[in-house]
Order: structure tokens, then C-alpha cells, then sequence
């Protein structure tokens, strides 16, 4: 090549190293530009910490205990000639004595302009498991450090036969700029992919790790990150056990992309449940929340919607904050998109929130997702939730299956945006599993109430049971006379466990407490909780609730 050629040639060989944003991608792209242009072999070697994007330390120095892989290798000989010389994606370790591991030691380029038999000999022996002769003997070497931001990335050597001329001057000088261009490029590719799998982690981090196991519902989850770094947001999910065998869902998606997105919706994830716990109506929890994310900054915005379904009472309840409508699957295969109040998302501020409730017929599914489920460069929303309800349309599947028929139906294996999506099999808790009393509020009532538990835990055939939680219902029950207010209830229901709820009109929440030994009271809820599995209470519109739950045998 004439000089002008060269430094043409330089220029766009440049802008295909510096198009990728793959570390490996760039390497290879190098050793491509390189042949048969400059060379007629090029193999790329890099160490295998920046090969891995690995978060280790980098090291000291390189010698020949430094564990290398090979990432590229090019030539224009026939296909195969190199394979098992040179393999490509090899793990290796290069002897101290060699021009690769002094080209990395020193920073500077070696320059072989003629490999003899002898030369060769002392390369290739210290590669005792192959012979590097036939690949190297009356060639042009040059072996070029890769070095970026002061770190030695790796190394890639060229090759060329006899029967063309070495390397001259201006080749040394097109090769080492490359070579600082190339390792930019690779160093800038492995920090990408180090913030990816960062971000990834902040976000898989944030998100549960599996379903809840909750009586008369069963949840699913799918969830596939966006492809690049700089697209991942802040989608988010949560399934959440409620008291009274109930079940609270939330999906939202936080307004932007990034680091920041990802620590938003753990934020935001870990306020909704502290507030279900509180056991809130949906757009009292959305009010709530949207109030806390104005308080933390104009950067809390998020769509969110929050669904309760009650297994007992087969109905279901629903607030929205700008998110997509959720689609609801009949038993029959009918799909219908759920006609909610759009609301705005979290953080906007002085707009209330709207539940909705309705009805649900044991077997229907509730789907929940976000937009990245549904919108393409091709594909609109409207398109994806028309695609969506087809695949949501039919006979029923199991729901592992169909989450992960309809992902991989309407998502590609990198997506442009996060990908979100929760489905709910609304099963719910057979009628004959409940038993509830209305109590009078006088002191037979106690008696009366340990009675009747103790038949419907004989008619369950969890007669084993009677002992213990007779004395459980006592404390409940004598608590609610003693220090609660209005009307009396209970109710057992058996479903993943034994659940015991004992209801009154009064607000007061009962406490565990010490108890010294000439208190009147204080030991019962001691009691309770160390005979239950777990106790617990919370508000309802009407007063409060106090229940526990007994493991069944």
C-alpha cells in the first residue's frame, strides 16, 4: 500500500474496531482489519480476567503464570491449516521466555523481521504440548502489546510469509496506533459489560427470587433485562402474602434508564411492601407511596399498579398509577384487558387514586407486564397487548408454560427495555376449607368458641391439632371481649396452613409485652406466640383483626 492508502486504510480500520461495544467483538474486528491488509496471520490474545470482564484487582505484572485466553484468531491460509496449532478460545499460559510475554512486560512492540529455523526452535520449545515451527519459521513477526489507561490488556502478534516483505517503518507505526485504538476500545468494551452485569445484579438483587407459596393462588414470574447497559431501567414485581390467606401483587416501571432506575426501584419495591404490610386499600397504599416518592426527589417517577385478591372471597382489588391495564383469563380461555382508572404514575402528586374491585371465578388468570413486553421498533402497544391476549387465548396451559410461551413470543433474546411479567392463577380456597362464627360479646362466648373449633378441626380431620389451638382461640377470643369493642367474629380456614382470625369493631391493636409475675395481663399474646407459627394483626374498615397460624401435621 502507498502511504496515502495506509493511513485511509488506518482511518477505517479504526471506526469498525471502535463500532462495537463488545470487548471480544473489538478483538476480533482487529485481527480482521489486520488480514490480509498487513499481515496474513493474526491471532489476539488477551488476559483472562479482561477476557471474563472479571471484577478482580488487576495484576502486578505479566509473566508466565498469567492465565491468557485466546479471543481471536485470522489468516488466509486454507480453513483449519491453524486450528490445533492455535485454537481459538483457548485458556493458556505463555512462557516467560517467548516475545509475547515481553511485549507485555515492556509495553513496546517486538519486531522478529525474519524468524530462522534456530529462532524458531527457541520460540516454540517452550511450548512443550505443541511445535509452533511450521506456523512461524522464515516469517515476519511483530507481537504488539494491547495496553489501555495503563493496564496491559493483552497482546496480538502478526505474521507474515517469506515470500512478502517484512515489516517496514510506516507498518510499525500504522500496527501501534491501532493497537492504542484496539486496547481503548476492548478496555471501554469490558467496563461496559462489567456496568451491565452490575446493573443486572443491582436489579436481580431487588427482586424476589422466587414466588410465594400462598393457599388458593399460585404466581409466576418472568423477567428479562434489556440488552445494553445504558437501556436497563427500573421495571420491578413483588408477590406479597397478606393476612386472611390474601395476596398482594405490585408491578411498576421507574421513569428512565441506568444505575440510577435500578437503585429507584428497590426503593420503591422495598416502600410497597412495608406498606402492605399495613394492610392497606390499593390507592391508599398508591397515595402513600406516590407521597414518599415526592419526598425523596423529582426523580422518583414510576408507573405502578397494586392488586389484592382475596382466595375466600374470590374477589379482587385494583389501583392504578399510569401503568399498562392487566389482562384477566376466564377458566374459559376468554381475555379480557381490565377497564382501570389510568391514574398517574407515582411522584406526579395531586391526583387521587382509584380501587376497583370485581368478582373472579376460580381458575382465571390475572397477567400483569410491563411496556417492554409489548412495544418494538415494529410493534406499537396496542400491537403487543392484541399479540399477547392471542397467546393468553384458549385452552388452559400450565403457567410456567405460558409465561414463558408468551416472553419468547413477543420479546427478542436482547431486548430494547426491560421485560416484566407476572401471572396469577386465581385458584381459589374451596368453601368447605372455611368455617366462620359470629360470637356474642359475653363471657360464654369463650367456651362456645373452642367448641366450635374444636368440631371443624375433627371434621377436617386435624383432630391432633384440638389441644393446642383451643387454648390459642381462648387468648384471641378472651382478648377481643376483654379489650376490643362491637360486634365479635372468627374465622378458620385451612389452606397451606391452619389460619385462625378473630375479628372486633375496637382499633386498638394488641402488643406483646413483658409480663411480670403479679401482672393480670400480658402473658396470653406470650402464649400465642410461642404455641403458634406465627401471630400477627391488622386493621380492617370496621376495627381490627388478630390472627395466628398453627402448621398443619
Amino acid at each position: 500500500m502507498v502511504v496515502r492508502e495506509r493511513f485511509i486504510f488506518l482511518g477505517e480500520a479504526g471506526q469498525r474496531i471502535g463500532s462495537s461495544l463488545d470487548h471480544l467483538q473489538a478483538s476480533r474486528t482487529l485481527a480482521e482489519v489486520l488480514v490480509p491488509q498487513l499481515a496474513d496471520f493474526v491471532a489476539v490474545e488477551l488476559l483472562e480476567r479482561v477476557a471474563t470482564a472479571d471484577w478482580e484487582p488487576a495484576p502486578s505484572g505479566v509473566d508466565g503464570t498469567t492465565l491468557m485466553r485466546r479471543v481471536a484468531v485470522v489468516h488466509d491460509d486454507e480453513p483449519g491449516r491453524w486450528d490445533e496449532t492455535v485454537p481459538e478460545g483457548e485458556a493458556l499460559f505463555l512462557p516467560d521466555d517467548t516475545p509475547f510475554v515481553e511485549a507485555m512486560r515492556t509495553g513496546r512492540a517486538v519486531h522478529v523481521p525474519r524468524i530462522s529455523r534456530e529462532r524458531a526452535e527457541a520460540i516454540s520449545a517452550p511450548f512443550t504440548d505443541r511445535d509452533l515451527r511450521p506456523l512461524i519459521t522464515g516469517r515476519s513477526m511483530l507481537v504488539v502489546p494491547l495496553v489501555a489507561r495503563g493496564q496491559v490488556l493483552g497482546t496480538f502478534k502478526l505474521l507474515r510469509r517469506p515470500d512478502r516483505s517484512g515489516f517496514d517503518e510506516l507498518d510499525l507505526a500504522i500496527v501501534d496506533e491501532l493497537a492504542r485504538g484496539a486496547a481503548l476500545c476492548i478496555d471501554n468494551g469490558r467496563l461496559y459489560r462489567r456496568e451491565v452485569q452490575m446493573v443486572q445484579e443491582l436489579q436481580r438483587s431487588m427482586l424476589p427470587a422466587e414466588a410465594p407459596r400462598i393457599a388458593g393462588a399460585r404466581v409466576c414470574f418472568r423477567y428479562r433485562p434489556a440488552g445494553r447497559a445504558a437501556q436497563i431501567g427500573g421495571d420491578w414485581f413483588d408477590a406479597i402474602p397478606l393476612p386472611g390467606c390474601r395476596l398482594g401483587i405490585v408491578i411498576g416501571d421507574v421513569m428512565g434508564h441506568g444505575v440510577t432506575s435500578a437503585a429507584i426501584m428497590g426503593q420503591l419495591r422495598t416502600a410497597v411492601r412495608t406498606l402492605a404490610a399495613q394492610d392497606l386499600c390499593p390507592d391508599q397504599l398508591l397515595r402513600h407511596l406516590d407521597d414518599l416518592a415526592q419526598r425523596l426527589g423529582e426523580d422518583y417517577v414510576a408507573t405502578c399498579m397494586y392488586a389484592v385478591y382475596d382466595p375466600v372471597g374470590r374477589r379482587c382489588r385494583i389501583a392504578n398509577a399510569g401503568h399498562l391495564p392487566p389482562v384477566l383469563v376466564s377458566p374459559y380461555g376468554e381475555t379480557t384487558i381490565l377497564a382501570l382508572p389510568s391514574g398517574v404514575p407515582i411522584g406526579v402528586g395531586d391526583v387521587p387514586f382509584e380501587t376497583v374491585e370485581f368478582p373472579v371465578e376460580d381458575g382465571a388468570r390475572l397477567i400483569l407486564c410491563t411496556d417492554g413486553l409489548l412495544a418494538r421498533r415494529d410493534r406499537d402497544v396496542a400491537e403487543g397487548m392484541a399479540t399477547l391476549r392471542d397467546r393468553l387465548t384458549g385452552t388452559s396451559r400450565p403457567l410456567d408454560r405460558t409465561c414463558d410461551e408468551v416472553v419468547d413470543a413477543l420479546t427478542p433474546e436482547f431486548p430494547a427495555d426491560d421485560v416484566a411479567l407476572v401471572a396469577v392463577a386465581l385458584d381459589g380456597i374451596p368453601k368447605d376449607d372455611v368455617a366462620a362464627w359470629d360470637l356474642e360479646a359475653e363471657a360464654s362466648m369463650v367456651a362456645e368458641a373452642r367448641a366450635q373449633a374444636t368440631a371443624k378441626l375433627r371434621h377436617w380431620g386435624l383432630g391432633d391439632l384440638a389441644d393446642t389451638v383451643e387454648l390459642l382461640v381462648s387468648e384471641l377470643v378472651t382478648n377481643a371481649l376483654v379489650h376490643g369493642a362491637g360486634a365479635i367474629g372468627m374465622r378458620l380456614i385451612k389452606g397451606g396452613t391452619l389460619l385462625c382470625e378473630v375479628s372486633d369493631d375496637g382499633h386498638e391493636l394488641p402488643h406483646l409485652r413483658d409480663a411480670d409475675a403479679n401482672d393480670e395481663s400480658g402473658r396470653g399474646l406470650q402464649l400465642v406466640s410461642h404455641l403458634a407459627e406465627r401471630w400477627g394483626t391488622h386493621r380492617t374498615e370496621q376495627g381490627k383483626v388478630v390472627w395466628f397460624e398453627h402448621r398443619l401435621p
